[in-house]
């Protein structure tokens, strides 16, 4: 059984691979740093883990990645678009995209796109910030509204759950989730995370964000619920921005239009 991680070099990526390769997955594990991944995939107590290098800032290395994955496995039990990034300083890829609206949601959505019915099931790490965003389909880099890296951040976690949404339509057993606030190097440059991680007790270990990601993995939660809102291990209501199945189509359109 394969199960490709995005974003597995640290944190939640490399504890969900842990976990899944402990349960007998034969792990793809998908990052940037090579020796990073080398040493995440040495530690696996399962079949042994592959490793492909990949920087989601170039959509034509997620294109390159996505082909390497066609080309090496007939079937992928489980896509986990797990990757992200949040900035504090505003960034714009080669790809003349906003770095998070990149990383966050063009480049798995190509990914996945790139990948289609190979794909048993697609889970994406989402967020709670996904609450607070305000994602305007037809100016996805915050061109003409103000830029602040947690709005921005908000609006592609709002774009995950409309991916989700959007995959489900297509009849594809997709879910998203809510990892929990997670002590790793995730949003170091950000005063609001340092205040998060100051609280004791508050932000967990990365096996507690990792844990809904094997859930939704191996359980049939990740096909009985698809096009839903996880947070813990139950399917939660969410607000229109994250459900509405018109909103999903112009983010849709508007992404495939982005992406070229």
């Amino acid at each position: 059984m394969i199960s490709v991680i995005t974003g597995a070099s640290a944190g939640i990526g490399a504890a969900a691979a842990a976990e899944l390769s402990r349960r007998g997955h034969r792990v793809v594990l998908v990052g940037r740093d090579r020796r990073r991944l080398d040493e995440v995939a040495a530690g696996l107590a399962g079949p042994k883990a592959d490793v492909l290098t990949c920087d989601f800032t170039s959509l034509d290395d997620v294109r390159a990645l996505a082909a390497r994955l066609a080309e090496r496995y007939e079937r992928i039990a489980v896509l986990a678009n797990n990757a992200g990034v949040m900035s504090t300083e505003r960034t714009v890829t080669s790809d003349g995209h906003e770095l998070m609206v990149q990383v966050n949601h063009l480049a798995p959505f190509v990914l996945t796109q790139t990948l289609g019915e190979r794909v048993d099931r697609v889970v994406t790490t989402s967020s709670r910030a996904a609450r607070s965003g305000r994602l305007d389909p037809s100016d996805l880099s915050r061109e003409r509204r103000r830029w602040n890296g947690w709005l921005q951040y908000g609006d592609t976690k709002q774009a995950n759950a409309l991916f989700t949404v959007g995959l489900a339509a297509r009849g594809v057993a997709a879910t998203c989730f809510h990892p929990g606030v997670i002590r790793t190097g995730f949003a170091a440059g950000s005063l609001l995370m340092r205040l998060f991680l100051a609280v004791p007790g508050y932000a967990k270990p990365p096996e507690h964000g990792a844990r809904t990601l094997v859930h939704l993995a191996t359980h049939r939660d990740g096909v009985e619920h698809q096009g839903r809102y996880v947070d813990g291990q139950a399917p939660r209501e969410v607000p229109a921005t994250m459900s509405d199945p018109a909103l999903a189509e112009r983010l849709w359109e508007a992404t495939l239009k982005a992406v070229g």
